[in-house]
């Protein structure tokens, strides 16, 4: 029998009153144009090119705010990378959002050890990385923690348990590269939309299947899990 997990995370949502106290919520995009490249110019277009000049590795974009077949084929794989739906390469809110988050995020903050290998999660832009001997081993992706009244706690914690697949009793839902490291609280596969905001886990932190399994690759018991920050409205 699994021990009470904080995952389910998308079997979770939060009620209409903690909705308001959720990390943003969810805003209608607005295309201002169409572009010859194919794709539609969002709201968010200069924004979006900034900070995916400044993250690297999705293409070379032109920061001017008008949309290139260049820029569209960068903003696509960018979402892509990051499951955002549609895929289109429009500039909306969520591409704006996520892009952001990730280039606010600072490896530093974790204060990772010197050695061996150190799990970080930034609650307060919900974001987590990998870190080993003191280096960045992955670079900083998207997830989804506690909700409000189920707040994922700051701390230093250890990997200590892991099944590739783990069932929640209390939730009644699967639980995909499942890593425990405080209580019932771990590291799994998201079951849900990992951008509707207005989701919340009861203590676990959510990842895109991608991720998960690269953790998963990564994690062994007894491995460190620094947490830091905290999510906006918990």
């Amino acid at each position: 029998m699994a021990a009470l997990v904080g995952g389910g995370l998308g079997a979770v949502a939060l009620s209409p009153a903690g909705a308001g106290a959720a990390v943003g919520a969810p805003v209608t995009t607005t295309v201002t144009k169409a572009a010859a490249a194919g794709c539609a110019t969002g709201k968010y277009q200069k924004q979006v090119e900034w900070w995916l000049h400044k993250l690297g590795g999705f293409g070379k974009t032109t920061v001017d705010g008008k949309q290139s077949a260049a820029d569209c084929a960068a903003i696509k794989k960018f979402q892509q990378r990051y499951g955002i739906q549609p895929a289109q390469g429009l500039a909306g809110p969520t591409t704006y959002d996520v892009a952001s988050r990730l280039g606010r995020t600072k490896v530093e903050a974790c204060k990772a050890k010197k050695s061996g290998t150190t799990f970080c999660v930034n609650l307060t832009e919900q974001t987590a990385w990998i870190m080993k001997n003191g280096k960045r081993l992955t670079n900083p992706t998207v997830v989804r923690t506690g909700m409000k009244g189920y707040r994922t706690p700051a701390g230093t914690f250890s990997i200590n348990k892991r099944t590739k697949k783990e069932w929640s009793d209390p939730y009644e839902v699967w639980l995909p590269f499942w890593q425990r490291f405080k209580g019932g609280m771990g590291f799994h596969q998201t079951t849900t939309y990992i951008h509707d905001k207005w989701r919340g886990s009861h203590g676990c932190v959510n990842l895109l299947k991608q991720d998960a399994q690269t953790y998963y690759s990564v994690g062994r018991i007894g491995m460190t899990v620094k947490v830091i920050g905290r999510r906006p409205g918990t």
